[in-house]
């Protein structure tokens, strides 16, 4: 009689498992789908709409700059004496804006980091991309999609080629792509 109870709770286990592995596959299924992927625009004109939110994002800025490119409606602009530039998605919703950064505005661990691991290189220019949280659209710089968050990317140079990092705001350097 024990035997057989015994045997009956693994195979109720072994249910329970299957059945958890069938959810987790579900699940994952459901955020794949709802994970949204850039939609190339249409050629043409920037779009009213991106101009408007702009203007609400940013307020009454003189300098704007438009440009539509694949995924994006892109302005550049200056607020408050930062060159920056925002990129708006196909839904006209801020994704994001870039600035041009000092290498000393890098998280220490990263300078420290760079300066060891990439002493051949001269370094370019320094980026910070700060993500709209509101909006869950991925980015896309140097040709390569990433998920949004807040991170800096570093431009090395050494010889003819060169590199990009990716540097997040706790000071992790990882690479992100070539030149």
């Amino acid at each position: 009689m024990q035997v057989q109870a015994q045997e009956t709770d693994k195979k109720a286990v072994k249910n329970e498992i299957k059945e958890a592995k069938k959810e987790v596959k579900k699940e994952k299924q459901v955020l794949k789908a709802e994970k949204k992927e850039l939609r190339k625009l249409e050629k043409g004109d920037v779009s009213y709409q991106s101009k408007q939110e702009f203007y609400s994002d940013f307020g009454d800025v003189k300098d704007a700059q438009w440009k539509r490119s694949d995924y994006f409606d892109e302005v550049t602009f200056t607020k408050d004496g930062q060159s920056m530039k925002a990129y708006y998605d196909s839904q006209s919703k801020l994704v994001g804006t870039t600035s041009h950064k000092k290498f000393e505005d890098l998280p220490i661990s990263a300078q420290k980091e760079i300066k060891s691991k990439y002493k051949n290189y001269i370094i370019k220019s320094v980026m910070l991309f700060d993500d709209n949280e509101a909006n869950d659209s991925d980015m896309l710089l140097y040709g390569a999609q990433f998920e949004d968050s807040d991170n800096y990317f570093v431009e090395l140079i050494k010889g003819d080629s060169g590199i990009v990092l990716q540097v997040t705001p706790e000071g992790n350097v990882f690479y992100f792509t070539k030149l």
